[in-house]
């Protein structure tokens, strides 16, 4: 006999919890798949329906694909717990790709009757869908929690009639879309709209957006009841209708006019919603036309279903679509669902998990019923804020998981209950007045609100499934409590008393604005917080930092932010953390380096971390690291296993070790660089000029082949250039761009417009290593060069360095080094001589300095292999020649070994724990 929903659900929910926290590619995949599709898709015969090890043929080799459905040509890639899907993980000939480009790879040699309509990436956690009929969509997440409350997106699996996905992600970015578009066509109703014209729009398509989810959600109480109001009115009237609907949702129903429902029963059918979303009278609502009113009631009512969308979502590209600008000159990113997940889970919310679990097996029914009700008191006292809410995300997914905790703490309450009985009493102790935020944008403070109130909405329906009764949602409760202003400024206190708070979470403003008001706005909230001083060294995000820190001294308040990794490397590290750590506070978990994942459509690209710090130091202290996760004894601002230590800004070069240079700056406003094509003119009208043209390397030439070329007009005969009349007009430009300059030196040099500004050339030949270079790669591309080929500011030159100096450089041991502690220009890598200069050398034995020697020059030879292609493309991860990947290898172990980390240390951040051990004793000698 089929199971019914209820009964798939509640196996659902026993996956889960016979699945969570484990799961291993070798030993459990077979498992895991048959008791999901048996057990919770409740499909029969299912060892005879799918296969399992598929062979494909790639290449001539044999591989396989972990599980294929040949029905509905579904692949399934399947990878342990500790692989994240978005991770690139290496291949066999040195590829690397996430489980989808994996299974996408395996597609192509696949059969054409047998090609997948689906690619499924999964790592026992959560299941990411691939529809390869819409292979530009993004794919749908499918966390293995909230599997019981989206079954229906698994249907593809077995039933060939379904040809598309109907889910959160999809039906909430389109939701987006129409307000966008709807945003748009009214806005071009305005007669000269202002800055009051714009913020009454803001509120006008909150409050239209309310009503579409209400009417689809029964809130309002029938199906279609806003639509059906408005449909019969005139274009000429939908402005009035509007006005009178905002009213009557406003307006208690003892306190409407009595004859209301004679004179217009669709309108006086409207409850009583309060909340304050309706309460603002003044909003300046634009005329309607026949193509808006269509949008309306057609586009984004009768042909769209809002009553699945995900509020976390919603509110997010709700947001980013209507308010674009103010997102990217704030400096705003939403964060995805997956991602709000590792900042609560770690913080409180795991911990709450397990703690209900050991409740629910308490085998003695009266202890286990009197433990439950207290849980159930217990979330509903904890107090949550975001002090830089956006448009709520993180409050939202936080509310909607402490309400899943308290349906199912009264579900294994009630046992089974039919009914709790009196249709007065509400289960639900839960509530949105216990969800605090500050955001300086005011319509992003009335998305979050709205968005608390659909997440409200959603859950009570899931309540109401448990409880078995029927329970009002209606009126609104008016909770003031996301606040607009500066959190900057404001005193969190007036927000709420710290004596009454459990949790800070967010994701705070990452960087400074290009736009110069909201630039030198940011620059005054940091030196309020910092002093002018420290402020001009840390991102903008720092003041959230330091303000939380502040709050939470003398309390047991925990905090968990997002941010940009800038704030845990170079420079930012010592102004920032050295004051919180030594002021008492402790990090207590933390995310290393991660690609950002959003759901905003504007995708923000950048590099986080995220960090968990309050004032009691665990005794078990996490660190994560490519989502594996260690326990650790102690987290510094590194966010690495070691002391707190700070890099000191050292000048001179380790004792034995070339000094470490910047290349020669022109100042010359390209006066004195030149291109292939000039150089080549220069010289057939002036043979003489030969001598003095040099290559001229900065960074992206080096890295990307680029030829340009310089005057290099050091110790020439006057008499060979001066007379030239196009290298007077480049003198020319040169003598002008130094005379404008406001630093007097450089003024004076344009008296010398024939020399660079700073000549730091190299009297011998040295090793080039790029000022900046891109994160993505393994390796920062370093080369030997002759002192004929002049170097750019752009560059760093070691004079006289050898073979052993190059393969050191040139290590994974060297590059985690560079990866912790460098500076970064976006999340681009830049190399200063203070990481040089700083680095903990090895102490190698002849043999162990011959061996590098030999694989550094390996290295090179492997280069060598490749004339034709830049090292821009020998070092993208995605086309690195099998061979030089090899060497490169063969020079990291060589160097591990050399350290003695070989077979000891397995990750990047044991490695730098010990590199910084190295550096503070080498610190302690001195």
């Amino acid at each position: 006999m089929a199971l019914t929903d209820t009964q798939k659900r509640e196996a659902a929910t026993k996956f889960y919890n016979d699945w969570h926290g484990i799961g291993d590619e070798k030993s459990d995949s077979q498992r895991f798949w048959i008791e999901f599709f048996t057990n919770v898709l409740d499909v029969e015969d299912v060892t005879q329906k799918i296969i399992f090890e598929k062979r494909v043929i790639i290449d001539g080799q044999t591989k396989f694909i972990d599980v294929y459905i040949p029905e509905t040509r579904v692949l399934i890639e399947q990878k342990s717990i500790s692989k994240e899907l978005d991770q690139k993980i290496p291949q066999s000939g040195g590829l690397m790709m996430t489980p989808f480009e994996q299974g996408r790879n395996y597609a192509h040699w696949m059969l054409p009757d047998e090609t997948p309509l689906w690619i499924v990436a999964c790592n026992f956690k959560s299941f990411e869908i691939h529809d390869m009929k819409k292979p530009q969509d993004p794919p749908i997440t499918i966390m293995l929690e909230d599997v019981r409350d989206k079954l229906s997106q698994f249907d593809f699996m077995f039933k060939k009639e379904v040809k598309e996905l109907s889910h959160e992600m999809e039906i909430s970015v389109k939701a987006g879309q129409i307000v966008g578009i709807l945003y748009d066509k009214l806005l071009a109703q305005y007669i000269n709209p202002d800055e009051n014209s714009l913020k009454s729009l803001n509120a006008l398509c909150v409050r239209l957006v309310f009503c579409l989810y209400a009417e689809d959600a029964g809130i309002f109480g029938s199906k279609m009841m806003f639509h059906d109001y408005l449909e019969p009115i005139p274009v000429t009237g939908m402005r009035k209708a509007l006005v009178e609907l905002f009213k009557i949702l406003d307006t208690k129903i003892e306190d409407r006019d009595k004859y209301l429902a004679e004179d217009n029963p669709a309108l006086a059918a409207f409850p009583y919603v309060n909340g304050g979303l309706f309460a603002d009278e003044t909003i300046e609502i634009p005329p309607f036309n026949e193509e808006i009113k269509h949008l309306l009631l057609v586009k984004a009512s009768s042909d769209f279903d809002w009553n699945d969308i995900s509020p976390t979502i919603f509110g997010a590209v709700f947001e980013s679509t209507l308010n674009p600008e103010t997102r990217r000159s704030g400096g705003m990113h939403y964060t995805s669902i997956e991602n709000i997940h590792k900042v609560i889970d770690p913080l409180f919310l795991t911990e709450l998990r397990e703690e209900f679990e050991s409740i629910k097996n308490i085998t003695v029914v009266k202890i286990r019923k009197t433990r439950l009700q207290e849980y159930r008191v217990k979330l509903s006292k904890i107090n949550f804020l975001d002090p830089a809410c956006g448009s709520g995300n993180f409050l939202t997914e936080t509310y909607l998981s402490i309400r899943r905790l308290e349906n199912e703490a009264l579900k294994a309450f009630s046992d089974g209950q039919i009914s709790f009985g009196d249709e007065k009493y509400n289960p639900i102790l839960v509530s949105i007045g216990q969800f605090y935020g500050i955001e300086i944008n005011d319509f992003a403070v009335t998305v979050a609100k709205t968005a608390l109130w659909i997440a409200e909405s959603q859950m009570l329906k899931e309540t109401e499934d448990v409880v078995h009764m029927s329970i009002d949602f209606l009126p609104l409760k008016s909770y003031a409590n996301i606040i607009e202003g500066n959190a900057i400024e404001i005193d969190w206190n007036n927000v709420i008393q710290k004596t009454s708070l459990h949790y800070i979470m967010g994701n705070p403003p990452f960087v400074g604005s290009s736009i110069k008001s909201k630039a030198d706005a940011q620059k005054r909230d940091k030196a309020l917080v910092f002093g002018d001083k420290q402020s001009g060294k840390l991102d903008y995000v720092s003041c959230w930092y330091q303000k939380a820190a502040d709050y939470i001294l003398g309390t047991s308040i925990k905090v968990a932010f997002v941010s940009t990794n800038s704030i845990t490397q170079g420079e930012q590290v010592r102004p920032l953390w050295e004051n919180l750590l030594n002021s008492g506070i402790n990090i207590n978990f933390a995310y290393r380096t991660f690609d950002w994942k959003s759901e905003a459509a504007d995708t923000a690209h950048v590099h986080c971390v995220i960090i968990g710090f309050w004032v009691r130091s665990e005794p078990h202290k996490y660190l994560y690291e490519d989502d594996i996760c260690k326990e650790v004894n102690h987290i510094n601002g590194y966010l690495v296993d070691a002391p707190d230590f700070y890099i000191e800004s050292r000048g001179k070069a380790p004792e034995g070790m070339p000094k470490l240079t910047q290349g020669n700056k022109p100042w010359d406003d390209g006066g004195l660089i030149l291109s292939e094509e000039e150089r080549k003119e220069l010289i057939e009208k002036y043979p003489q000029l030969d001598k003095y043209i040099k290559v001229y390397l900065g960074s992206k030439d080096f890295i990307n082949n680029i030829k340009r070329y310089c005057l290099w007009l050091v110790d020439a005969e006057p008499c060979d250039y001066i007379n030239i009349p196009e290298i007077k007009e480049r003198f020319k430009i040169v003598s002008a761009i130094r005379s404008a300059s406001p630093t007097v030196a450089v003024q004076q040099q344009a008296n010398t417009p024939y020399l660079f500004s700073q000549i730091r050339q190299p009297d011998s030949d040295y090793i080039l290593i790029p000022e900046t270079s891109t994160s993505a790669r393994r390796y920062i591309p370093m080369g030997f060069m002759s002192k004929d080929v002049i170097a750019s500011n752009s560059v760093m030159t070691a004079m006289n360095a050898d073979l052993y100096l190059f393969g050191v450089l040139e290590s994974n041991i060297h590059m985690s080094w560079v990866q912790t502690l460098c500076g970064r220009m976006k999340s681009d890598y830049r190399y200063s001589p203070a990481l040089y200069n700083n680095f903990p050398w090895p102490s190698p034995t002849k043999e162990q300095k011959e061996k590098i020697i030999k694989t550094a020059q390996n290295i090179l030879d492997m280069r060598a292999k490749y004339p034709n292609s830049s090292l821009a493309n020998l070092y993208n991860p995605d086309s690195m020649p099998k061979p030089l990947s090899d060497a490169h290898i063969a020079n990291d172990r060589a160097v591990m070994q050399a350290y003695g980390f070989w077979g000891k240390l397995n990750t990047k951040s044991e490695c730098i724990a010990a590199l910084m051990k190295m550096y503070q004793e080498k610190q302690n000698e001195q």
